[in-house]
């Protein structure tokens, strides 16, 4: 028997005093699998946590999968940590842990903090390091001023597998460095700020989305290697461009090699199906009481901040973090100890994160993707918030495609769908997302969504993007939404880029890439996101007229004048309060011909030589072009 010798120290009373406090934030840097030099030549330190194992043994490719060959030894301090250092076991060894649970039960379990894997369907961890030459050492120095709250946020959510494929070669998708080179060069053209990648973590099934992950800490190895992802973040940050990450911190699957049930009991989960199964996701729930399951995810949440450079982490589905009867029925969930229906320790475990994600990387942001009226999302933790930088607007989302979905005839019905997401959007610092999820499961395309014959449809979402633009929040748009993709997205298939030929697709594309050109430059559209100074409605209830006219402003005041008309109407002279006399020049307008509109509208420009109203000192008369917005700055 080839005894895995013990190891150097690889975990200090220090270390061990963290753990079991659930603040070891660099658990990463001692568990898992790290190439080291032993007395003999390369070797490989392992570490795992596995409380309630008899025997922990390390198999792969190296010793010929033998359970007896490599045996792990407990650590003497009851922390639940088997360890040790095996000589042959260098970079690229394939490897499991083969445990032996104290209750009869034999599981052969990945590695949870491994950080490469194999390619799925196949399961086994790879032992590899880290190491890699960055080159974004600009990027790094300013991205405090990139990533700032009063920064321009134009964020391209992006699938890494269907943005675009290789029809000559099997349809297969790009490579991470194959990405690089392409999202780069598209994301700036486009002139997004941001990018944000749905889950790149392992995951054992595609159609996931990357939202069922087994891999916490290792880019999916369908694309490359984990320095072959450090090149795409690299590289994306040398074109000045921002990356977002999805992270799922909420749940986790069932597979055999998994989290679940790892050392024959459920240790990263709750026991009890009342807390620890989801029952909409057929997945486990993270039992975030126990320290170590804290310490997992922690470390990997920072991990990725660190090592990855990653500039925001969007966190997925923290409502169903939040609520103990999130997806269940009366009888199915258990109350706190107050006898309420919070989640009173993922609500610390959140607070805990926050905290630790912006003391050790304070130029990074994380983004919450709750879609309730839980309050202080993005509040500080000292005045009882969860410490979120950013949270998704799930609300202004909803109301707007519901809206717009209506037949322009029936909207002023609905009017008040448009105008209400005004009274709380500086209630919170809000992202708005028209993400992936508003184009799967039969909802069809966004351009799909719209009402008309296909003139109106495109009109109808050239409105959309201009009026989510120019409305307080940051923005997130998901990738083929900015060309009017016709069909629903499929993650196995590439975008419809075809459809550029087309004129009205091609329309669509050159507006939003004007719609990202002015609102980068322009700080009256996002400077003041958060703050009710920067925001003036100028007219909110002509709902017979389905037109809505406010202003935006910068620090310094500087108006800028946005108006929608909702319907297929043009209105002629329709006049409006503004705050300044003299000239005001149309900076953009939807329906010109570019954008495969109508040409409609007022000739570059406006005169405010009207008396004032709407509560201001001047007023303008413009032609509002159907379905259309209107952009106005003083000349």
């Amino acid at each position: 028997m080839g005894l895995a010798r013990l190891s150097r120290v690889l975990l200090t009373e220090r270390d061990i005093y963290h753990f079991r406090e659930g603040t070891y934030y660099r658990a990463w840097t001692t568990l898992g699998a790290h190439p080291c030099r032993g007395p003999a030549g390369p070797a490989t330190r392992f570490a795992v946590w596995a409380p309630d194992a008899a025997q922990v043994s390390v198999i792969g490719d190296f010793n010929g999968w033998r359970p007896a060959a490599h045996p792990l030894q407990p650590r003497t301090d009851s922390s639940g940590i088997w360890q040790g250092e095996i000589t042959g076991a260098g970079p690229g060894t394939l490897y499991k842990y083969h445990v032996v649970s104290r209750h009869g039960g034999v599981g052969e379990k990945a590695d949870p903090y491994a950080l490469r894997t194999e390619t799925p369907p196949r399961t086994a961890s790879v032992v590899w390091d880290l190491d890699y030459e960055w080159g974004d050492t600009e990027w790094m120095a300013q991205r405090a001023r990139r990533n700032s709250l009063q920064a321009p946020w134009s964020i391209y959510e992006l699938h890494l597998g269907s943005w675009r494929r290789v029809p000559a070669e099997g349809n297969r998708p790009l490579n991470y460095r194959e990405l690089a080179v392409a999202v780069a060069d598209y994301v700036t053209d486009m002139g997004f700020t941001h990018v944000e990648l749905m889950p790149v973590m392992e995951h054992p099934f595609y159609g996931s989305w990357g939202y069922q992950v087994t891999g916490y800490f290792a880019p999916s190895a369908r694309y490359g290697t984990p320095q072959d992802f450090m090149y795409l973040v690299d590289h994306l940050h040398q074109r000045g461009i921002g990356v977002i990450l999805d992270w799922v911190p909420s749940h986790f699957p069932s597979d055999a090699h998994g989290l679940a049930r790892f050392d024959g009991t459920h240790l990263y989960e709750h026991a009890d199906p009342r807390q620890g199964f989801h029952p909409e996701w057929n997945s486990s729930i993270f039992n975030y009481g126990r320290a170590e399951v804290r310490n997992f995810l922690g470390s990997n949440a920072l991990f990725w901040l660190d090592v990855y450079h990653a500039d925001a982490l969007r966190v997925d589905a923290v409502a169903s973090m939040l609520y103990l009867d999130y997806g269940r029925r009366a009888g199915e969930w258990i109350p706190n100890r107050h006898g309420g229906h919070e989640n009173l320790e993922a609500v610390e475990f959140l607070r805990e994160l926050n905290l630790a994600a912006y003391r050790d990387h304070p130029d990074t942001q994380t983004i919450a993707e709750e879609s309730t009226a839980w309050p202080q999302v993005s509040r500080p933790t000292w005045l009882g918030g969860l410490g979120f930088g950013l949270k998704w607007n799930m609300g202004w989302m909803h109301d707007t495609l519901g809206y717009l979905q209506q037949d322009p005839v029936h909207r002023k019905f609905h009017h008040n769908r448009l105008t209400f997401s005004i009274w709380y959007a500086f209630s919170e610092n809000f992202v708005l997302p028209l993400s992936h999820d508003e184009v799967v499961h039969g909802k069809g395309s966004l351009i799909g969504r719209m009402p008309g014959d296909e003139w109106q449809q495109f009109a109808n979402l050239r409105l959309l993007f201009g009026y989510m633009w120019t409305h307080p929040g940051k923005k997130l748009l998901f990738m083929g939404g900015e060309f009017g993709q016709r069909r629903e997205w499929q993650h196995d298939e590439s975008l419809e880029w075809h459809v550029l030929q087309h004129p009205p697709h091609a329309g669509v594309q050159r507006w939003v890439r004007d719609l990202n050109d002015l609102y980068r430059r322009t700080p009256a559209l996002h400077q003041l996101d958060f703050s009710d100074s920067g925001f003036q409605w100028v007219s909110s209830g002509d709902a017979d007229a389905s037109v809505i006219a406010f202003l935006r402003r910068d620090a310094a005041a500087a108006p800028l004048l946005v108006v929608c008309n909702f319907t297929p109407v043009p209105r002629d002279r329709y006049r409006l309060g503004v705050p300044q006399g003299g000239a005001w020049r149309e900076l953009l307008n939807s329906d010109a011909g570019i954008y495969g509109g109508s040409s409609l509208g007022n000739l570059g420009g406006a005169a405010a030589d009207g008396p004032g109203m709407h509560g201001l000192p001047h007023s303008l008369a413009l032609h509002l072009p159907p379905l259309a917005v209107l952009v106005l700055a003083p000349a």
